[in-house]
């Protein structure tokens, strides 16, 4: 079970992941030395499992941000999961889901026509429905 302490560790590694723990046990009011000992137990058991970049896709050049639901046209999805894993480069997450659609995919294209190709790409494989980001708002 965590407490306060635990979570505000999270909470400061999710903001910032690159933080000393000198630094992280100062936001927390701790010591660097306590704090590293609480972050070791954290990933000891599991709670902390990696840690990541945030990269800004963006500055990649890659302007159009979609989320792609996707139905898949026979029960054996091994097709459309093999061309998955072609098509990584634009691909930022595919999660099976529940609901409407068998996949979501969230991805990242450089333009219009690199999506267009896409998508032409992956009705070989799968019927689709596409929504496209306009902002992301922060909460």
């Amino acid at each position: 079970m965590l407490d306060n302490t635990d979570r505000r560790i999270l909470d400061e590694l999710a903001n910032n992941s690159r933080v000393t723990m000198r630094e992280l046990g100062t936001k927390i009011h701790m010591t660097g030395q306590a704090t590293a000992s609480r972050v070791a137990k954290l990933e000891d058991n599991g709670v902390i499992e990696g840690y990541t970049i945030k990269v800004n896709q963006a500055k990649l050049s890659c302007y159009i941000h979609a989320f792609i639901t996707i139905f898949t046209k026979e029960t054996n999805h091994q097709f459309y999961l093999s061309f998955i894993k072609t098509q990584m480069n634009y691909i930022i997450n595919n999660y099976r889901i529940s609901g409407e659609g068998c996949y979501m995919l969230e991805c990242r294209f450089p333009s219009n026509d690199y999506l267009n190709d896409f998508l032409i790409d992956l009705n070989e494989h799968a019927n689709y429905k596409i929504s496209t980001v306009i902002n992301k708002l922060d909460i």
